[in-house]
């Protein structure tokens, strides 16, 4: 699994974001049914706009996820004052299918990155039960690890994460 962290590390995704740990499932996070997300990739924003697929493997009947979407880029990588940004919260998803099936805590908010590259990072989180998230009352400045220690998540068990900078118009031509 070394290989599955080496580039959260390179990315420091691991250090900034997140504590060291061992992947124990796999999360496959899909934009428009064809663009699959992998680590360090850049998207345009305009490709995420919609809310992804994501899909959870090696969890069981009994399982259930958190995923959380943040960005620790805001407002901008040089200055990042407002670290994290929440994007998402899906709780309760069954270890089986996708988010699709869980309990959407916080909405999807595209990324809107206006300063330099920004990286989108989904962490999952294997839940001890089904349990009720309480909302944070702003997206701005979440800690995703405050998020899990308040809730009882421990160390995520999967996580990817994308860049994206913003568009001119030039670029998307």
């Amino acid at each position: 699994m070394a290989r599955v962290l080496e580039p959260l590390i390179v990315g420091r995704v691991i250090g900034e974001v997140l504590d060291f740990f061992n992947p124990s499932v796999k999360m496959m996070v899909t934009y428009n049914s064809n663009k699959l997300v992998f680590n360090g990739h850049e998207f345009y924003p305009s490709a995420v706009i919609s809310k992804p697929r994501v899909e959870v493997q090696g969890g069981d009947l009994r399982s259930f996820f958190t995923l959380v979407m943040i960005d620790p880029d805001v407002p901008g990588p040089s200055d990042p004052y407002l670290r994290e940004h929440l994007h998402w919260i899906v709780t309760d998803i069954p270890g089986t299918t996708d988010v699709s099936f869980g309990r959407e805590v916080v909405s999807y908010e595209n990324p809107r990155p206006n300063i330099g590259i920004h990286r989108f990072v989904f962490v999952l989180f294997k839940q001890k039960r089904r349990q009720s998230v309480s909302p944070p009352a702003t997206r701005d400045m979440f800690n995703t690890r405050r998020f899990a220690e308040d809730n009882d998540l421990g160390l995520p068990v999967a996580a990817v994460f994308f860049n994206a900078q913003r568009e001119t118009a030039a670029r998307r031509r």
